[in-house]
């Protein structure tokens, strides 16, 4: 063996351990990141339960003196002043403020779930006719829980309706589209004179229309934009239309408030025309596209393995509808006169378009697409970002 060769083992014996060196002082420096993340994860779990003890202050403080759970204001302003902390500190701002987004609803909803339990007028007796139903049973829960005496009215109880309606505050409406009206005249008799009426259906002319017929008192129109699944109000619009003697409906108004809704007000005709749009006929075309799918026999399955998320979640929309109860939805399509017109009018908007594809222009499919794109205007950028968002959430969860 020549003293090179052995040399040049040596070397390479040094080399190895030199390498072997390196790299536990690497594993070394990786254990002691990552311990020190661990010790941060730990002080921002600390600071999150610190900040839900000073949430549970400004609960109690709100309790007392009767305040809205949500500040929006201040949320914004919150929210700001966080972006420009994490631009500050070489943080994506969007990243920060997803982060915050969370936090201050997990804030609301926790706020939520103890103001709930306060009544603007402790005490009062709610009757709920209809109160076995499913939004019936959600409305009663939470005026149960607030402190209000609820009392339930269902068609086995009207022998007892003089006795359920003694004393009452507020008599709310719950029952389908098609039978409100007449149950609005049959209960109006029974009343106090100074109780509350008030109905939660999606249309508004007509119930309101009654209650002002049947009832001398105060009334109000009541549009809840929500379902009976819905586990918090945060946030949650209440759409409020006038009947008479506002002053009188407003502790029913500040109820909502104090639960975490956002109540609106707007005239019942003014309501009924825009819900003929956000309710009649998206329902419709919902319901027709998912009729198309079966009396095609789609492969749902094999769509969806293939599918884009916007396509997820559209179709997931269509699916929501067809989870629920038909004739709910048969209430909402077919309220009216009015909202079957329009979809009437509707239909016929798509023959227009079927001249479209008889024709094959592409030019003119071109041209009205463009005259519709200019018709949403700047709506057409927010609706980009929106569906954005929700299609990234969509993709992170599937």
């Amino acid at each position: 063996m020549t003293e090179d060769t052995c040399s040049g083992r040596l070397d390479r014996a040094n080399s190895t351990e030199s390498s072997s060196s390196m790299k536990g002082d690497k594993w070394g420096n990786l254990d002691t990141l990552r311990r020190e993340i661990d010790a941060i994860d730990v002080q921002i779990v600390n600071l999150l339960a610190q900040r839900h003890d000073r949430v549970q202050q400004v609960v109690s403080i709100k309790k007392s003196m009767g305040l809205p759970v949500w500040h929006p204001a201040r949320e914004e302003d919150l929210v700001s002043q966080r972006r420009a902390q994490a631009a500050r500190v070489g943080l994506d701002p969007a990243f920060v403020e997803e982060i915050y987004r969370c936090v201050l609803r997990q804030s609301r909803v926790r706020q939520t779930s103890h103001v709930a339990r306060v009544a603007v007028r402790p005490g009062y007796k709610v009757l709920i006719v209809g109160g076995r139903g499913r939004m019936g049973e959600y409305f009663g829960r939470w005026f149960r829980e607030a402190g209000y005496e609820v009392r339930v009215l269902e068609v086995g109880d009207w022998p007892r309706v003089d006795e359920l309606c003694s004393g009452i505050q507020l008599a709310l409406v719950s029952v389908p589209i098609d039978s409100t009206i007449d149950v609005i005249k049959k209960l109006g008799p029974h009343l106090p004179s100074d109780c509350v009426l008030a109905d939660i259906t999606s249309l508004k002319s007509g119930p309101v229309g009654a209650m002002l017929e049947a009832h001398k008192g105060p009334v109000v129109g009541l549009h809840p934009l929500f379902g009976p699944s819905t586990t918090v109000m945060d946030q949650q619009i209440v759409v409020s239309s006038p009947g008479r003697d506002s002053a009188a409906c407003q502790w029913l108004l500040d109820q909502f408030s104090v639960w975490g809704n956002i109540v609106l007000t707007l005239d019942a005709q003014e309501h009924d025309e825009l819900m003929d749009i956000m309710q009649g006929v998206r329902h419709f075309a919902t319901f027709a596209f998912g009729r198309f799918l079966a009396e095609r026999n789609v492969s749902l399955s094999k769509t969806l393995e293939f599918c884009s998320p916007i396509y997820r979640l559209e179709l997931a929309m269509v699916g929501r509808l067809f989870a629920q109860d038909a004739r709910l939805y048969a209430g909402i399509i077919l309220a009216s006169q009015q909202r079957r017109e329009l979809l009437r009018e509707f239909v016929s908007s798509l023959e227009r378009s079927r001249k479209i594809l008889e024709e094959g222009g592409t030019e003119a499919f071109c041209a009205e697409f463009e005259r519709v794109a200019d018709w949403f205007g700047t709506f057409c950028e927010q609706a980009m970002r929106e569906s954005s968002f929700l299609i990234d959430k969509l993709v992170e969860r599937f």
